[in-house]
């Protein structure tokens, strides 16, 4: 006689704002790693790479969504994060090279572009990896620590992971991208200065996060906890 077969597995959660931070998860990432590093911008007596301004967001949407969808969904942001940089190192790295008309307006465009997108494959792995390996420690403290906390005191997993996520992210870019290019005073004020102007960010930013995190998870009808979620990062399923 044969067994009755097994049940259907339940329908996919169909989310309304998944997609729309995913892209903007990979928006603020290509731009602060494409257009910030272009430029080093002095305010109060302090001088810093702009893009550091605004690469703490992606933090921000990390947070957001492991705190909403969890770990596994943001995985696959992360992936997406990744792929989204390899090409753009790629891209840019074709645009350089390729043989300018020579032409006045266009060599002096040329020289623009090497400039800005130009970057050493030292700077280019060290900003890859040191995403990837950060945003995973970022996403997976603030996982456990959401199970830890029960759910409260939202505030000690966005800046715990925070601290912990962005000191790895600093640890393995400027070591990859600066080593013996830099003296070792200047790499370790570097690495300093970034770690805390980017956890700062964070902090400041908190009440905004909270007020993200309270009005996706109201519409979502989402508050994901990750009991029995996989932590490989070496995969991209959604559960």
């Amino acid at each position: 006689m044969d067994s009755a077969p097994p049940p259907p597995a339940p329908p996919a959660r169909d989310y309304k704002y998944y997609d729309l931070l995913l892209g903007g998860f990979v928006a603020v990432l290509l731009c602060s790693n494409l257009i910030g590093p272009g430029k080093l911008a002095t305010v109060f007596g302090l001088t810093f790479g702009a893009g550091n301004i605004f690469f703490p967001v992606s933090y921000i949407f990390g947070d957001v969504l492991t705190e909403v969808y969890g770990y596994a969904r943001t995985r696959r942001v992360i992936w997406a994060g990744f792929a989204a940089m390899v090409f753009a190192a790629i891209m840019s790295s074709v645009v350089v090279a390729l043989p300018a008309l020579d032409a006045p307006n266009n060599n002096e465009f040329q020289a623009a572009l090497q400039k800005v997108f130009g970057n050493t494959w030292r700077i280019v792995v060290g900003s890859i990896l040191a995403f990837l390996v950060g945003d995973f420690v970022n996403s997976y403290v603030l996982s456990k620590l959401k199970i830890l906390t029960r759910g409260r005191y939202l505030w000690t997993r966005t800046i715990g992971s925070t601290i912990l996520g962005q000191g790895v992210d600093t640890l393995i870019f400027y070591p990859i991208a600066f080593y013996n290019e830099w003296t070792n005073q200047q790499l370790f004020e570097a690495l300093w200065f970034n770690w805390v102007f980017k956890v700062a960010i964070e902090i400041v930013m908190t009440p905004v996060t909270y007020l993200i995190v309270n009005a996706v998870k109201r519409a979502e009808g989402e508050d994901h906890y990750d009991y029995k979620t996989n932590y490989t990062p070496f995969s991209l399923d959604a559960d």
